[in-house]
């Protein structure tokens, strides 16, 4: 595992509880996530998604659970390729959770996606009610990651599929250094800019520096209950695509 773990690593005061700060960091960003989301990854996290909602595809699920949904745009991604029967994301921040509802809105997706507020760690869903569950770009901000898998292994139905999108850094040297330079200096002044909020955007590196990565999380997730499971690392490393059945 990482030297210092993720669950440890918090935005803004290291003695308080992280989910609390977390919420409070995604609702002060929210105005500028998904422009910051673009900067941080050159765009290149609409490909990730992409990726990962074909894996998801594979098992024609009708019902689906995006947890820590954010602004929505995995869920909007999976219900445009997959078209399955509901959607249901759900995030600690009602800040990004506005700007999800806007969009479904934009769309008339209203009846197809619901966004609700809520724990990621305790999930106000009936045990075996989903087909799959996703996650993108979101365990590395769970209070307990692996509380969190437990959690998502209840909801799913037997058979059903877990699909986790996480940001992860490069092993090669040198892609590593300028991987370091932007996202510990370029990202944090960029975003302190735009959002108002330099805190969060140092916690976002640590954080991704931090997380459980490769088999690493694939054992997390094996303790939770779940098999199969493999991971899919991309663009040099910097985001890994994990999959796994209950």
């Amino acid at each position: 595992m990482s030297e210092q773990r993720v669950e440890a690593i918090r935005p803004y005061d290291q003695q308080k509880a992280k989910a609390e700060q977390v919420r409070q960091m995604f609702d002060n960003i929210a105005p500028a996530y998904d422009f910051m989301n673009r900067a941080m990854t050159l765009g290149v996290d609409r490909w990730w998604r992409r990726v990962a909602v074909k894996k998801v595809a594979h098992a024609a699920p009708r019902h689906i659970l995006d947890v820590a949904t954010g602004t929505g745009d995995f869920a909007l991604a999976l219900y445009d390729h997959i078209h399955p029967e509901h959607i249901d994301g759900i995030d600690l921040s009602d800040g990004m959770l506005e700007v999800a509802r806007r969009k479904a809105a934009q769309r008339d997706l209203q009846q197809h996606i619901t966004f609700v507020q809520g724990d990621c760690l305790a999930l106000p869903y009936p045990d075996e009610s989903m087909d799959a569950v996703t996650v993108a770009f979101g365990v590395r901000n769970f209070e307990h990651i692996d509380q969190g898998y437990r959690e998502m292994y209840r909801v799913l139905k037997p058979g059903g599929t877990l699909c986790v999108v996480e940001l992860s850094t490069p092993t090669n040297r040198v892609v590593r250094w300028f991987y370091d330079l932007y996202t510990l200096h370029i990202i944090p002044f960029v975003g302190s800019l735009k959002s108002g909020d330099r805190d969060a955007y140092r916690y976002l590196p640590l954080s991704i520096a931090a997380v459980p990565q490769g088999e690493d999380m694939l054992e997390l997730m094996r303790q939770a209950g779940f098999g199969h499971g493999a991971v899919q690392r991309l663009t040099f490393g910097t985001c890994s695509i994990y999959t796994a059945q209950r």
